[in-house]
């Protein structure tokens, strides 16, 4: 991984910037919401003591019929087409059956469904109709309570038959309609509305099941106040929707209404509101468990409210970008619930502040996030950029044979100047290398030096040699006299060597320069060299037109000598060698190739170096072979601007070496 995107990624940890930010905006939102229904649930409940202390809340009430607002007018004809929208909210009779009670100005009413797929039929004045399949409805006022007795044999209209003595207020008379079909029946009576009724109960029997005939479940009558609900908008506060519920979550009284319209401080969009309820408000009940017109709510805080517990909850609001408290707080009495109150207040203060302070707080992160990662970029690219100046300055800095580049002898190391740890590192590779240089040019003069050191030495050993032959010596001792004779002269010849090299040198340096044709010099050698390479082959191959190239002739023959040499050693008495001469864009190119075996991966390199050869090693009295032929090519390449090479043929078959030249510097003539 490069350093750029190393630091790229270091730049992506300020992410942690606005994810802080969220987590604070979140704890900050719902430190918001706490207070807010925290104050809410402390207004419910003072609401509800001052509505115990007014006793605007019966007690006693936890058990009863609801009777509903009738929405349409209703028909007594037993049939339940009417009670439709009233359906939903009808209460059990037991396992019996299902019983509905809504009023209008015209009076009461009263629809029981009833399943029953085994029928017990009788009329209410037939002497065994407690014995078939009835109904008992008791009325009940403050004078008492009265029974009456519904059923009939057949569908159509019925007179319920009183079973009490008579009651004042209460009618001496009720008719009904009564229908049937395969899976039960249906009763729809109306009572009078200015009748005075405090309980009502209703009893359902079923012959086939047996019981007791005139069970009745009476239960005080539950309606919507209007006077309570006055009471209610007295003490609640402003801006605030308040329903009293009965502990079963009948609606009692209510006033007020929800304000959700946009406040001063304007509404939220779509998309701040998305925001909101995905990154902060997380927690918020669905607004259908909290419709505004039914008459029941039984919602989990309803009934935790019911077993004396007060709790608050935050749902979505009807309208977009709106969200609601709602607490519900018991109305007790004597350690006895009465009822709930539950307050609902809409709120767009904090979707509001919290949208803006997370929108606010993600700009400035992300903001601050583009600037960091483009400098941290901007840094990474300039310290990439120097990193690969000093890399490349390595590079070139020494030749293959570990000179010292002629640029950086007589300049300076790339941003030597710089006080950073770059800099630091561009002067440590400028020490060492000067210490590599040095080194490299005590090794090159190691040769002439030590062949010089080494003559006088071998003069002495060579002197002391021809004074022992002039002694007398035991016969025993002729033999280790010529071997110390021949390693004098083989002594001899490594300091000629030594010393030869060094004078090639500076021969290579002084060579005068001409403009010549390369096919005529590179033509000649190979003439010459077709005599001397025995059963060998040699192909020549030069370009068509001339090329002229200003260099020492007499060198690249030297250099063409040494390569044919080399390249004897290892062809094959049968094999063949190849010369051609090549244009190239800045010279010429002559390349030697030969039949015999591929040069070693890890020697490429170190082929054209002093003193190194791949000959086998000379056997005992042979001249020693130093390596100094290729040695010679690579000076004469460099003397003409130009590199030697060696590489293996592509086919395998042998070896190629070659002389890159682009000709020698023209000398200005002095005026």
């Amino acid at each position: 991984m490069t350093l750029r995107r190393k630091l790229l990624l270091v730049a992506l940890c300020t992410l942690a910037l606005p994810i802080a930010g969220w987590l604070y905006v979140q704890q900050m939102e719902r430190l918001l919401r706490e207070g807010q229904a925290q104050a809410l649930l402390a207004s419910a409940r003072a609401v509800a003591r001052s509505l115990v202390v007014t006793g605007a809340v019966a007690p006693g009430q936890g058990n009863g019929w609801y009777v509903q607002q009738a929405q349409d007018p209703i028909t007594v004809d037993g049939y339940g087409d009417d009670w439709a929208p009233l359906t939903p909210w009808s209460q059990s009779l037991g396992q019996r059956g299902r019983l509905l009670l809504a009023e209008d100005a015209d009076g009461l009413y009263l629809y029981a469904d009833v399943p029953d797929a085994q029928r017990t039929r009788a009329d209410a004045d037939d002497l065994n109709a407690l014995a078939a399949d009835h109904l008992i409805l008791a009325l009940g006022n403050a004078a008492g309570q009265r029974r009456y007795l519904l059923a009939s044999a057949a569908p159509g209209a019925l007179t319920a038959r009183p079973l009490d003595p008579a009651v004042d207020g209460l009618p001496d008379l009720i008719t009904a309609q009564w229908q049937e079909d395969g899976s039960g029946y249906r009763v729809e009576l109306r009572l009078p509305r200015k009748l005075p009724l405090l309980t009502l109960g209703v009893g359902v029997y079923d012959a086939h099941v047996g019981g007791d005939p005139m069970a009745v479940d009476t239960r005080p009558l539950l309606r919507y106040s209007s006077t309570l609900s006055g009471e209610l908008a007295q003490f609640a506060p402003d801006q605030v929707q308040a329903r009293v519920l009965s502990p079963q979550g009948w609606l009692l009284a209510r006033s007020g209404r929800l304000n959700t319209a946009p406040g001063t401080d304007g509404q939220p969009g779509w998309f701040a509101s998305m925001i909101y309820r995905s990154l902060l408000a997380t927690r918020l009940e669905d607004a259908n468990l909290w419709s505004q017109d039914v008459p029941r709510l039984d919602t989990a805080e309803v009934r935790e409210a019911r077993a004396g517990t007060s709790v608050s909850v935050w749902r979505s609001g009807e309208e977009r970008g709106s969200v609601v408290l709602s607490a519900a707080v018991p109305i007790e009495r004597a350690g006895q619930v009465d009822g709930v109150l539950l307050l609902e207040q809409a709120s767009r203060a904090v979707p509001l502040l919290a949208n803006r302070a997370l929108l606010g707080l993600l700009l400035t992160s992300f903001g601050v996030l583009l600037v960091a990662g483009g400098i941290l970029l901007a840094f990474a690219t300039r310290l990439s950029l120097r990193l690969g100046r000093l890399r490349n300055a390595a590079e070139r800095a020494q030749l293959n044979d570990g000179r010292l580049d002629g640029l950086f002898k007589h300049g300076r190391f790339p941003m030597v100047d710089a006080s950073d740890e770059i800099g630091d590192l561009a002067r440590s590779f400028e020490r060492l290398f000067e210490v590599v240089d040095g080194y490299t040019d005590y090794l090159r003069t190691l040769a002439s030096k030590l062949s010089h050191e080494l003559n006088t030495p071998l003069a002495i050993v060579k002197s002391s040699l021809d004074n022992l032959e002039h002694a007398a010596l035991p016969a025993e001792a002729q033999p280790y006299l010529a071997r110390a004779r021949d390693g004098v002269a083989r002594l001899g010849a490594l300091v000629r060597a030594m010393s030869e090299s060094s004078r090639m040198e500076r021969s290579i340096m002084a060579a005068e320069p001409e403009d010549v044709d390369l096919r005529d010099v590179v033509s000649g050698c190979a003439d010459a060299y077709r005599p001397l390479i025995g059963q060998r082959r040699l192909e020549c191959v030069l370009p068509e037109a001339p090329l002229h190239l200003h260099c020492a002739p007499e060198l690249i023959a030297q250099a063409l000598d040494k390569l044919l040499d080399n390249a004897l050693s290892f062809t094959p008495e049968s094999g063949w060698l190849r010369l051609t001469l090549r244009t190239t864009v800045d010279g010429a190119e002559i390349e030697l190739a030969n039949q015999g075996p591929l040069l070693p991966e890890e020697m490429q390199g170190r082929l054209f170096d002093s003193l190194v050869s791949l000959r086998d090693k000379a056997t005992p009295g042979d001249a020693p072979h130093l390596g100094l032929g290729l040695y010679v090519v690579r000076l004469v390449a460099e003397r003409h601007g130009g590199v030697a090479a060696a590489r293996n043929l592509d086919d395998g078959r042998g070896v190629a070496f070659s002389l890159q030249l682009h000709g020698m510097p023209r000398q200005r003539l002095s005026g």
